[in-house]
């Protein structure tokens, strides 16, 4: 099995290599990692366009690929797929990402778009997420990742999972809940400065407003559990598509 690997923390974040360094000890795969040269958190479902994609080949064990892209998230996956950078992937596996993706973060998560990429592509994906920034140990998220391909990637086909990790010891959590998507809203904060140049700029901040509802990703990780929720490309909106189907519309 060919896993391609990738993330928006970049090529040599941690999280990222420790789930390949638990990927190359399952007989039978292969690990190629195509992935920003750096941070690029925060950056969607973006694609370069209008500049160069500028590669570095690096070194990795085993018999996969490792290319560092000048890049986004998605301009990885699709150079890896379609440029054929790598051998077309049996999955493709976003993360381990530092910090979570939950609820409609997942609109602006590279590490997510990156996955999504994927499943455009023909190739089931997992984005997958230590929803923490101070429990930062990635082994059990990577040991759990590779017991899960072996027991459940087989029957999974297609589309994406979005699965985040409490940040905790994994002998504290508490199970494994399959769960749609919170909603986080954040109370934004822009606060204004002057540069020393005369020029005004915004630096943005705020909180994030706690979920009150209990079967979505965001309260099953505030519970202590892993939190896995199935998505896919097509936002249609059914029920509206129903109801205008039924107006006349000049």
């Amino acid at each position: 099995m060919h896993i391609l690997l990738t993330n928006d923390d970049g090529f040599f974040a941690p999280g990222l290599q420790a789930l390949y360094r638990e990927l190359l000890e399952e007989p039978g795969y292969v690990v190629s990692i195509v992935a920003p040269e750096s941070q690029r958190s925060a950056s969607g479902h973006a694609i370069t366009l209008f500049d160069p994609l500028f590669v570095v080949e690096h070194p990795v064990e085993g018999n996969g690929k490792g290319f560092a892209v000048r890049g986004t998230p998605s301009d990885c996956v699709k150079l890896a797929i379609q440029a054929e950078l790598v051998p077309k992937p049996d999955w493709v596996i976003s993360g381990i990402n530092l910090g979570p993706n939950l609820g409609t973060d997942v609109f602006y998560s590279g590490t997510v778009s990156a996955a999504m990429e994927g499943v455009l592509a023909g190739v089931p994906a997992i984005a997958a997420s230590l929803a923490s920034f101070e429990y930062i140990d990635f082994d059990p998220s990577a040991k759990w990742l590779a017991e899960f391909l072996k027991q459940e990637g087989r029957s999974h086909q297609d589309g994406l999972l979005n699965i985040n990790f409490p940040g905790q010891p994994r002998e504290t959590w508490q199970g494994v809940r399959v769960v749609r998507l919170g909603t986080a809203v954040y109370n934004d904060v822009f606060e204004s400065r002057i540069d020393p140049h005369g020029r005004r700029y915004f630096w943005q901040g705020g909180t994030l407003s706690v979920e009150r509802k209990t079967d979505t990703d965001l309260a099953a990780i505030a519970q202590g559990s892993v939190s896995i929720t199935p998505m896919h490309s097509d936002l249609t909106d059914y029920p509206k598509l129903k109801e205008w189907g039924l107006k006349s519309l000049v």
